[in-house]
């Protein structure tokens, strides 16, 4: 788990950057990209991607499938696409609009829109991340190496 608030920190310091260039929606597409490669490898280091839930026995299959629609998750066990990206990102919504907005304001504005492209997509993967850990916790499934 710590891997992957590392990898997290990472990748949103790295996005953070990006926002801090002044060009429109550069952001919001390597924001989509980073997340695209990023939560396949938080499900693989907690065991839960299709490949891995795939070859557990069938009861344990199917209990994963439970936990996992209980917990309300989109994006554990599935194909990670665009679209459910943009659904986990429609959550923190309103940052990302404010950031688009905060970038027309010279050096301060684009500080401010950093910072929260930093928050949003640290949130969404620390979302993603208690999630993985609830249901991996309750189905004592075995974790996988750390996702580098």
């Amino acid at each position: 788990m710590l891997h992957c608030r590392r990898l997290v920190r990472k990748r949103a310091l790295l996005a953070a950057g990006v926002a801090a260039v002044p060009v429109p929606m550069l952001d919001w597409a390597t924001d989509v990209g980073i997340l695209l490669r990023l939560i396949p490898q938080i499900n693989l280091a907690f065991g839960l991607t299709p490949e891995q839930i795939e070859h557990l026995a069938p009861e344990r299959k199917v209990a994963v499938l439970k936990a996992v629609s209980a917990g309300g998750s989109l994006l554990i066990g599935r194909l990670i696409t665009r679209d459910l990206i943009l659904k986990a990102l429609a959550a923190v919504g309103v940052r990302l609009s404010t950031q688009q907005a905060a970038k027309f304001v010279p050096v301060a504005g684009q500080a401010v829109s950093a910072l929260l492209t930093y928050s949003a997509l640290k949130w969404v993967c620390e979302q993603h991340i208690r999630q993985c850990l609830a249901v991996a916790q309750q189905l004592q499934l075995p974790a996988s190496e750390p996702a580098r």
